[in-house]
């Protein structure tokens, strides 16, 4: 799997954080405006308001790989994830940018969306 050991840090009292998986279910031939929409801009807009980008993933095989787009954030909290994401939506770039991106049509039909804490047994203890 993903080898996430060094990322919460090396202090062991560190506090709880809340991993965010999130599943979009892209719109039909919008996978490349996406992707250039995340890369160019929505990475650093989730910089800025606290979201820690884990990594982002594209399946192999067809036909999830013509229309599934997968990442991960990291929260210090659920109550923190709940105020990153109504601070990310009003932010007045990412308005602009998804206005602008979404000009012929939403790039992305819905999304799955799953809060998760690590196991016991994870290397992101």
């Amino acid at each position: 799997m993903l080898a996430f050991g060094t990322l919460k840090g090396s202090n062991p009292e560190s506090a709880h954080h809340v991993y965010e998986l999130r599943l979009y279910h892209v719109s039909e031939g919008k996978m490349d405006a996406l992707r250039n929409r995340f890369g160019d801009h929505t990475d650093s807009i989730f910089n800025r308001h606290n979201m820690k980008s884990i990594g982002y993933w594209s399946p192999e095989d067809a036909p999830s790989s013509q229309n599934l787009f997968i990442y991960i954030l990291e929260h210090p909290s659920r109550q923190e994830a709940k105020k990153n994401w109504a601070a990310f939506q009003a932010d007045p770039e990412w308005k602009k940018v998804k206005a602008e991106s979404e000009a012929n049509g939403p790039l992305v039909d819905h999304i799955d969306r799953y809060f998760m804490d690590p196991t016991s047994f994870s290397a992101l203890k």
